[in-house]
């Protein structure tokens, strides 16, 4: 993710220059880890945090025997991938919502104003639906101007009910009260969205404190603006002293800050993460998976979050229909449109990449930053919505005049149109090889359905130019006006 892709290429260009054979060195582990302390230091870890994450590493590192399956390099990055999960909160962590008992269940959501606390409610209710839950949202902050609206307004979105009463209500007699209407409801879940100031105060204390041994809540999640760096670490302790905090949920890890915070909280403050916000709609909120999110930052990728986010977003019955019409060797443009929107209901093109294994190395060409970047899929999309259905099923149909017609239609050039046409061929060709079993792409396919992988294959090849490796038409503009003014040039 955005908050650490510095991080992220930082240490890849450590473990890249790490040399050695058969036995780390103490030489070469120093070395490496002196660069990786001052890149955590960097990402804003907590000092403390990264002196100690550096010690465990050197301690298990330094005359390790490596692995005949592994370089030096793989072998400490296996290392630090270890010491990274414990950090973040270990495999057998306890970031799992503690939910069992008699109904309802009560969640309290407690921070400061600003940290994304009212929508995260929303989010976390969308969320614990899904997973067969009927929550009930309850709005308890009445201090801040239009915070109960809000929840309201988000509550009518996703069709959740919300809990309110008039103002200048007590927040805590509207927590005790909204207990008794779940139960009526048939509610399993309670979500208290309480009050947040702009900074820790007296008053707001005593508030949760009273709202916390009036209704005993089975967890007490603080939310906290992961983009506040190690101020957010800071505002953990404080909460967690005062009213004994359950764990966290993190927001805005989408965001461009360093992301020091995330893996500073666990270790400073003993409390569990155990949500992380990845975006500003209902639907962005992810389980915090210690091991899943090691992977990702030190550009292992996470492809089981990859699967469920797939399994989430994509109609099976859809795809059942894709399946079928691939294993006749039948592909259109019409299903290339449609798997292109299922994609896209993904989430964005770098966040869903972001969990291939190797991106990092391949994000880094300038090819691939301009086609994450912009929005490639909407030219693409624009150019077949613009064609009619009888040349979406049969494009070999669309000649001279009919691409004219398309590409003024789309707004795009006939150039473009000729790429995308060119390279759904190229596509098309390669899916009925497979299917058939004859030919190069499905000899391919039998290596790397036998174990022996891709050959020749370190990242995508091509990506950011197209399917077929053609550049985008945004790049061919692009050059085109480098051409006129090198000529323009030439003239004078």
């Amino acid at each position: 993710m955005a908050m650490f892709e510095n991080l992220s290429k930082r240490l890849e260009g450590i473990f890249n220059n790490l040399g050695g054979q058969g036995r780390l060195t103490e030489e070469d582990v120093n070395a490496a880890l002196r660069e990786v302390r001052l890149a955590l230091i960097e990402a804003d870890v907590n000092l403390k945090v990264a002196r100690q994450f550096v010690d465990r590493v050197k301690e298990k590192a330094i005359g390790a025997d490596v692995m005949g399956s592994l370089s030096p390099a793989q072998q400490v990055l296996s290392i630090v991938n270890e010491e990274l999960v414990e950090v973040l909160g270990g495999v057998e962590g306890d970031n799992k919502l503690n939910l069992g008992g008699t109904p309802p269940q009560i969640i309290m959501l407690v921070g400061l104003q600003g940290s994304g606390k009212t929508t995260t409610a929303a989010k976390l209710a969308n969320y614990l639906r899904k997973q067969g839950q009927r929550p009930l949202l309850v709005a308890a902050d009445m201090y801040r101007p239009a915070a109960v609206n809000q929840l309201k307004s988000l509550g009518r979105q996703l069709t959740i009910p919300v809990y309110s009463e008039a103002a200048g209500a007590d927040p805590v007699e509207i927590c005790v009260n909204s207990l008794d209407y779940a139960r009526e409801q048939a509610n399993t879940v309670v979500i208290l969205d309480t009050a947040g100031r702009l900074n820790i105060d007296e008053r707001m204390m005593n508030e949760v404190i009273n709202i916390r041994d009036r209704l005993h809540p089975r967890e007490v999640l603080l939310v906290a603006d992961a983009m506040t760096g190690q101020e957010a670490v800071h505002v953990a302790s404080d909460f967690n002293q005062a009213v004994s905090l359950t764990g966290m949920i993190l927001t805005k890890m989408d965001g461009d800050a360093r992301g020091g915070a995330a893996l500073s909280i666990r270790t400073v403050t003993g409390v569990p993460v155990k949500f992380m916000g990845v975006g500003e709609k209902t639907d962005a909120l992810e389980p915090f998976y210690p091991d899943r999110l090691a992977s990702r930052i030190l550009g292992m990728g996470d492809v089981l979050s990859l699967i469920e986010r797939a399994q989430e977003s994509i109609d099976q019955e859809e795809a059942l229909k894709a399946q079928q019409k691939l294993q006749q060797g039948k592909f259109d443009l019409e299903d290339f449109l449609n798997a292109m929107r299922q994609l896209k209901r993904m989430g964005p093109l770098r966040n869903v990449m972001e969990m291939l294994p190797g991106f990092n190395k391949l994000a880094a060409t300038p090819e691939m930053e301009e086609a994450l970047e912009g929005d490639q899929l909407k030219y693409v999309e624009a150019m077949i919505l613009s064609m009619t259905l009888e040349e979406r099923r049969s494009p070999d149909i669309i000649n001279g005049s009919r691409r004219k017609r398309i590409a003024r239609g789309s707004g795009t050039t006939v150039q473009e149109l000729n790429q995308l046409l060119e390279q759904f061929n190229e596509m098309r060709t390669m899916i009925r090889q497979m299917s058939s079993g004859k030919g190069p792409w499905a000899q391919m396919a039998r290596q790397y359905a036998g174990g022996g992988g891709i050959p020749g294959m370190p990242g995508l090849p091509g990506a950011g130019k197209g399917i077929g490796g053609k550049k985008t038409g945004k790049a061919v503009r692009k050059e085109k006006r480098k051409q006129k003014a090198k000529s323009r040039g030439g003239k004078r």
